[in-house]
């Protein structure tokens, strides 16, 4: 069974329509990755996948749960990595952990392991009870990370994860979702950074104008853009690079 699962998606906002007939899916111990040009509709299929945007026409289930009729226990099993960091400053780094762990039931003595090993991955041991308007915009986004890494979701959704990250926290973010990967969970990661997409990614969905312009592995992009032994940014140009 595929964990995430889309059909037919059509979605936009009020009466402008961005998305045309969208449909992929994640298998389980699978990273997708989503690329495509600004103004592509990548951000718009995350909004959908995340209810923020309500589809249309289509489909969104996890498993067997269909946002629109089961939307609790669809977001129960999807964790999001924003673009932007999003924080509360009024809150601490140890309130924003505890407000994530309560907010999916994650029982204390669980919350206190992950937290520890992921404060630690990332260097924010010594920042608990400090508040975010104090942090660079590189250890935002590690704590937007930890949050989502906190808790065991069985789908990750995650957008442009390396802005602003350092090369070693960017290493050891690829090391946590491949670790993710390896349980058997699905990722579907937006970003531009193709040299690093074409390492990471086991599949890729390109994007442009709202639709699909093709979905597969390296292999089977190579051979459906007639392009030998070429990178991901050489069939990103010959796929959408001249339709931007």
């Amino acid at each position: 069974m595929n964990l995430l699962d889309i059909q037919n998606l059509y979605s936009g906002y009020d009466k402008v329509k961005v998305l045309n007939d969208i449909s992929f899916r994640v298998k389980p111990g699978e990273i997708l990755g989503l690329i495509g040009p600004n103004g592509a509709g990548k951000t718009t299929i995350i909004k959908s996948i995340l209810g923020i945007v309500p589809p249309s026409n289509g489909t969104i289930k996890i498993l067997q749960y269909d946002i629109k009729e089961n939307p609790l226990e669809f977001k129960r099993r999807v964790a999001y990595v924003p673009e932007v960091p999003l924080l509360y400053d009024e809150m601490t780094l140890l309130e924003h952990l505890e407000f994530t762990a309560m907010s999916h039931g994650l029982d204390k003595e669980n919350f206190e392991k992950r937290m520890k090993e992921l404060l630690k991955l990332f260097r924010l041991e010594d920042k608990l009870h400090y508040f975010p308007n104090s942090f660079s915009k590189g250890m935002k986004q590690k704590v937007m990370v930890i949050c989502a890494f906190l808790y065991d979701p069985i789908v990750y959704i995650i957008d442009e994860p390396f802005m602003g990250l350092d090369p070693r926290a960017t290493m050891d973010f690829i090391d946590l979702i491949k670790l993710k990967k390896e349980e058997g969970k699905g990722i579907l990661m937006s970003t531009h950074i193709l040299d690093t997409a074409e390492k990471v990614c086991d599949r890729f969905i390109l994007v442009n104008c709202g639709q699909i312009e093709a979905v597969g592995t390296m292999e089977e992009l190579r051979q459906y853009g007639n392009i030998k032994d070429g990178s991901l940014a050489d069939v990103y140009d010959k796929l959408v690079g001249d339709k931007e």
